[in-house]
């Protein structure tokens, strides 16, 4: 298209809006084409030479229109580009430059994702819709402006009162967001104080609990010391009296004698159980680490439990250790293993009370099996409380006091591990020592 007189600068508006709508662009982004284009124009004619414009489709890349207008007059390309940098603002590309032969202002914007593809076949199509394109009068297109400019009036009045609703609605968001901030805060201290009061609550229970587990521990400690001595008193008295260089007995007193005797050791045992546990409870049981020969103490338990295991009907058996040296307190260990060796023995009516020694990773495990009457598993952890004995058990020799276990499972972990039992009524129990190999 040449454009020669001003009254060319609407027949170039009209083409460049006819060629956006012909490849594809929206009314707005058509406006915006025809818009530049008719300003551009405008600056080119104001020198007062006639403008070639050239609509040019890119395929390749990034597909775009691009309006290439060619003035024949050189030299001022700079003051060109100056007044048309707001022009810019509509098309996504424009240059300005001086060939020599002229200024040449090049414009581009890209065609939108859903513009139909523009074969060769189509872009004949539009080449002969545009030969045949018969510009309107400038007033036609005055009309045609002023429509798209009550339109855009429109669009932006409606994006203001949406821009203005979000606003408010966004305010009020703030408010709600402010308000629960403040709420959260005040909930939040409050729980703070509640935590903190709680602390020191439980603080304070800490400490209560704590002293009386220790007057607890010093009850005990003085009752079993006070005991102690009667007890043993009426048990050497007893002894005296059943000596055989004292007074003859008949057999009713001497019946009697040995129940108090038999009376005065259990009690002497349950005293010694308490002074035990009292010490273990307080802290004041110290280990003695030292290298602990095994097989020694294996037969020093194998020989002072034999006495007990009189039943031909109850096999005793202790197995060579697989390991026969390990760091531990040697006294602590062997009380541990013969609590719990006498505990099988005593309620084991036959079969077999066995101890063994396995290593389990870096420990050791000490396990005391029976056959005996065996421990519903809802009472597995009651066996280790104080006083407490299994409904139903009956020691078949001697009496028990309910101290041997727990006092074993407080020496347990004093050496460094722990005591646990498996157990199922009808098939015996098995109690587990799980120690490392290497204390210190």
């Amino acid at each position: 298209m040449r454009l020669r007189v001003e009254q060319d600068i609407f027949a170039a508006r009209q083409l460049g809006r006819e060629v956006a709508r012909a490849v594809g662009f929206e009314a707005q982004d058509q406006t915006r084409v025809a818009t530049a284009l008719s300003e551009a124009v405008r600056v080119l004619l104001a020198a007062g030479r006639e403008t070639h414009v050239t609509f040019t489709v890119e395929s390749h890349g990034v597909p775009s229109l691009q309006v290439t207008m060619a003035h024949s007059a050189g030299g001022g390309p700079a003051r060109v580009a100056e007044q048309l940098q707001l022009v810019g603002r509509l098309v996504d590309t424009m240059e300005v430059d001086d060939e020599g032969a002229g200024t040449t202002v090049r414009m581009a914007r890209r065609l939108p994702l859903g513009a139909p593809a523009l074969t060769p076949t189509r872009m004949d199509e539009i080449r002969a819709n545009l030969a045949q394109h018969v510009p309107g009068t400038p007033l036609d297109e005055l009309a045609v402006q002023n429509q798209q400019l009550i339109l855009a009036l429109d669009e932006v009045r409606a994006q203001r009162d949406d821009l203005a609703r979000l606003n408010a609605e966004l305010e009020e968001t703030n408010r709600g967001v402010m308000a629960l901030y403040h709420q959260l805060s005040a909930e939040l201290e409050e729980t703070n104080r509640g935590v903190v009061a709680l602390y020191a609550e439980l603080d304070e229970k800490s400490v209560q609990l704590r002293a009386a587990s220790e007057a607890k521990s010093r009850f005990l400690a003085n009752v079993s010391h006070e005991l102690r001595a009667p007890v043993t008193a009426i048990i050497g008295l007893g002894r005296l009296l059943t000596d055989s260089a004292s007074d003859k007995l008949t057999e009713e007193q001497r019946r009697q004698v040995e129940l108090i005797r038999g009376s005065a050791t259990d009690l002497l045992s349950l005293v010694n159980g308490l002074l035990d546990l009292a010490k273990a409870e307080a802290g004041r049981i110290e280990p003695n680490w030292s290298e602990v020969d095994l097989k020694a103490m294996f037969g020093q338990l194998r020989g002072t439990l034999r006495p007990l295991a009189t039943r031909p009907e109850v096999e005793f058996v202790v197995e060579e250790p697989a390991i026969p040296v390990m760091r531990s307190d040697e006294v602590l260990l062997a009380q541990v293993l013969r609590n719990l060796l006498t505990n099988a023995l005593k309620f084991t009516e036959a079969g077999s009370v066995k101890l063994s020694v396995r290593p389990v990773g870096p420990e050791i495990a000490f396990v005391v099996s029976d056959t005996g009457t065996g421990i519903p598993p809802e009472l597995h952890e009651r066996v280790f409380e104080e006083f407490y004995q299994v409904p139903g058990s009956k020691p078949i020799s001697g009496r028990g006091t309910g101290l041997g276990l727990p006092y074993a499972r407080r020496l347990a972990g004093i050496l460094g591990g722990g005591l646990r039992v498996d157990s199922v009524p009808g098939d015996g129990s098995t109690f587990t020592l799980q120690l490392p190999v290497d204390a210190s």
